[in-house]
């Protein structure tokens, strides 16, 4: 059965950094795209940043393009997304999901297993 399951989350005050992680389990996430998403409350779910199944291609939504890094170790099975710089914008629950390819438009519905979240709240 496949299944992701993030960690890292925490209250950070804003400029500080933070690093979260995606652990996939039940399958080979090496043959997977995996992207991030965050969903702040009352707002949609967004799509924040994706890497291919290679790790060799990498996208960011603008607003977080040089303050986010996305990263995957595939010998454990995990994806990484570092945050520096945080705003209090950034605050919301950060889901992991896998699907076939990252794509520039990081939507949702271009992934199909999903993580159940990790809250990363932004706050002096």
């Amino acid at each position: 059965q496949k299944q992701l399951v993030e960690s890292g989350g925490g209250l950070v005050q804003p400029g500080g950094s933070l690093r979260i992680s995606c652990l996939a389990s039940g399958y080979t996430s090496y043959y997977y795209a995996v992207g991030w998403f965050r969903q702040a409350p009352g707002k949609e779910r967004e799509g924040v940043s994706c890497v291919s199944s290679s790790g060799g291609i990498r996208k960011y939504v603008d607003h977080v393009k040089g303050r986010f890094i996305i990263s995957r170790d595939h010998a454990n099975n995990t994806v990484f997304l570092q945050m520096s710089d945080l705003k209090p914008e950034d605050t919301g629950i950060y889901y992991c999901a896998s699907g076939p390819y990252c794509l520039p438009t990081i939507s949702p519905q271009e992934y199909d297993t999903w993580g159940q979240g990790t809250q990363v709240t932004v706050s002096s």
